[in-house]
């Protein structure tokens, strides 16, 4: 895969990177906001939400009546749609030809979006440690909560002319690099739900665990994987997804368009500590 594919993630979020480094792919990252990144290696169903959210220049925020997971699937798309857009006003990496035309050239983007849902209200990022700890709270004080993941992975394809580079005169020697023509876009996505249980946490660790700070970049103040708090006690879904990215769709995504992951049940499980859902959902 990394010798055929430039792998893209449209999201600067450590989660997702952490995740993807657990599956040992080359990546770089490209914010679909081009004001904050550049290619670097590495009705009955209306949900309110709680505050707004934003990443890289998408506005997060629900249309009217639309439900959770409606959401999360149309957000991965815009998000990979806008880092389609940027690509080719962007200085690439080589990519090697795919396919039977030897001008053709592929990026394979990653998106996704997740948000925490508890009795139909979207919880957000705490805007501060008193939003937190009262999010916190409610999570600790309700029988069980959901996360949806949304995931769009997005085959882009452009055809590049024999023969006309851009050059760039840089000290002494020059860089070529090869310009880039119009291209196309095929969107695969998936959505996942998981049901999460938290543990009967006491006030005293909330408060430890604001303090922290860890809380404050996390959609319903809460992160899985935080081994010194482990908030959570029982969960019926995938640990990846409620981390940000879930693995089980981006290996099934990718099967579905012919791109071979390598086997990611004993890697997902190995890191989370919980059965991979990959085995038991998509074989």
């Amino acid at each position: 895969m990394k010798d055929r594919y430039l792998i893209v993630l449209a999201s600067a979020s450590p989660r997702r990177r952490e995740l993807l480094d657990v599956l040992g792919i080359p990546y770089v990252i490209i914010l679909p906001d081009a004001s904050s990144s550049s290619a670097t290696p590495t009705g009955a169903n209306e949900a309110k939400i709680s505050p707004p959210l934003t990443e890289g220049g998408i506005d997060e925020s629900p249309l009217p009546d639309e439900s959770p997971a409606d959401l999360v699937q149309r957000l991965s798309r815009a998000k990979a749609t806008a880092v389609a857009d940027r690509l080719a006003s962007l200085d690439l990496p080589d990519i090697t030809p795919v396919s039977d035309n030897p001008q053709a050239r592929s990026v394979i983007i990653f998106a996704a979006d997740t948000v925490v849902v508890l009795e139909n209200k979207i919880l957000g990022k705490p805007v501060n440690p008193t939003e937190a700890t009262q999010m916190l709270r409610s999570l600790r004080n309700h029988h069980f909560h959901y996360v949806y993941s949304g995931l769009t992975v997005g085959v882009w394809q452009t055809s590049i002319q024999a023969g006309e580079k851009l050059s760039q005169s840089q000290n002494a020697g020059q860089i070529n690099r090869l310009s880039i023509k119009p291209y196309t876009l095929e969107l695969l996505t998936r959505l996942h739900q998981s049901k999460v249980w938290m543990r009967a946490y006491t006030d005293a660790e909330i408060d430890a665990y604001v303090a922290s700070g860890d809380p404050m970049d996390k959609a319903g103040a809460y992160a899985i994987q935080n081994n010194t708090f482990a908030p959570v006690e029982q969960l019926d879904g995938c640990f990846a997804s409620v981390m940000g990215l879930p693995l089980g769709e981006l290996a099934a995504a990718l099967n579905d368009i012919g791109i071979p992951l390598p086997e990611i049940g004993q890697l997902c499980s190995g890191y989370s500590g919980y059965p991979c859902c990959y085995k038991t959902t998509n074989r």
